[in-house]
């Protein structure tokens, strides 16, 4: 399974902000940080932040934040949230449908299978599992003292 972008940045503005949890951090900075389109950046916080996965605040001192506990932030949730619809093929709920040996076929059985055990494999992971006692990511993402 190929996660799409806006599942990348999501998880990647996700590290960031737990490893910046003394402050706001803004879009132009993970902008900055990764390498990632603002555009793109803003679309990912605004969905995140519905989610209720950050908190966002406009303003000269605004920017994003962790709304919860990095350890309560669980990455297979995230990666299900943004994915939205994972039909890995027609015959899944949300795919196009109309195989012709979808009433005879095993396939979407095994797919089904694979695909549960990759979600329950994220869902051991939190965003504080992936950031915690990882110095050099510290130290790529640490944006030092809050403003």
């Amino acid at each position: 399974m190929r996660l799409n972008l806006q599942t990348d940045f999501a998880l990647r503005t996700l590290m960031h902000l737990a490893v910046n949890t003394d402050r706001r951090v803004t879009i132009a900075d993970i902008s900055e940080t990764f390498g990632i389109s603002k555009n793109h950046l803003m679309k990912v916080a605004q969905a995140l932040g519905q989610e209720g996965i950050i908190a966002t605040e406009r303003g000269r001192t605004g920017g994003l934040s962790l709304a919860r506990r990095a350890s309560d932030i669980r990455v297979g949730d995230v990666v299900r949230r943004m994915e939205g619809n994972a039909a890995l093929v027609e015959c899944f709920p949300g795919g196009a449908g109309g195989c012709r040996i979808s009433p005879a076929c095993r396939l979407r059985g095994a797919l089904a299978d694979a695909l549960e055990a990759f979600f329950a494999s994220l869902d051991t992971y939190s965003i504080a599992d992936l950031v915690g006692g990882n110095a050099p990511l510290h130290d790529m993402l640490a944006m030092g003292e809050s403003a």
